[in-house]
């Protein structure tokens, strides 16, 4: 039956009329349910604020994310997540590799490398992963070979002093074991000792 009688009325019965014409025509169909959902689409993202779009409250300030800094002070700080379902097991021995490549183009800056290997190692100890359990050897590769050299060599090829020292210090205190690429030492003119 393709219809209803209502109220004395002969109705087309809207189901039957949609499968007529997706028998038919099915892109005209898809076009015309998107034409249809697309203003109410708009309509509901317009007239929905958004939390970004709503006003503080006065007097209410923004709350900066915590750092901690938990081996090696003032370097690689971390922000505590105590929420994250993986965490590094204590009770794991770990031996982590790890090339040192500079993300900072100026030499003349604190390379970013370096200062993302101490988050790992203060990623470690927030972790409570014992320091007799943390094994990292880290390779200072291209221009990042240049964080480790002394303010001597640094002030013949850059203005002022390496800002590194303090940071490559703080790593060799924790443990952690620095070498220096032999090709970032050609690349960057250096002699095999300074």
């Amino acid at each position: 039956m393709e219809g209803q009688v209502m109220n004395d009325k002969a109705v087309e019965n809207p189901l039957s009329r949609v499968l007529k014409v997706r028998r038919h025509n099915r892109g005209q169909v898809i076009k015309r349910c998107i034409m249809c959902i697309v203003p109410f689409l708009l309509l509901a993202v317009v007239a929905t604020p958004s939390q970004a779009a709503q006003p503080k409250a006065a007097g209410t300030p923004e709350k900066a994310p915590e750092w901690v800094y938990p081996l090696i002070p003032g370097f690689g700080g971390v922000h505590p997540r105590p929420d994250l379902p993986v965490r590094p097991d204590p009770s794991v021995n770990y031996k982590i590799f790890v090339d040192v490549v500079s993300h900072n183009r100026d030499p003349a800056g604190r390379f970013e490398g370096l200062q993302r290997l101490a988050r790992l190692v203060n990623l470690m100890a927030y972790a409570k992963v014992p320091p007799q359990h943390v094994h990292i050897v880290a390779l200072l590769d291209g221009e990042s070979a240049m964080a480790a050299v002394n303010n001597d060599f640094y002030r013949k090829n850059f203005k002022g002093d390496n800002p590194n020292l303090a940071l490559v210090q703080a790593l060799k205190k924790t443990g952690v074991e620095l070498l220096i690429c032999s090709q970032g030492l050609v690349e960057n003119g250096m002699p095999d000792s300074w």
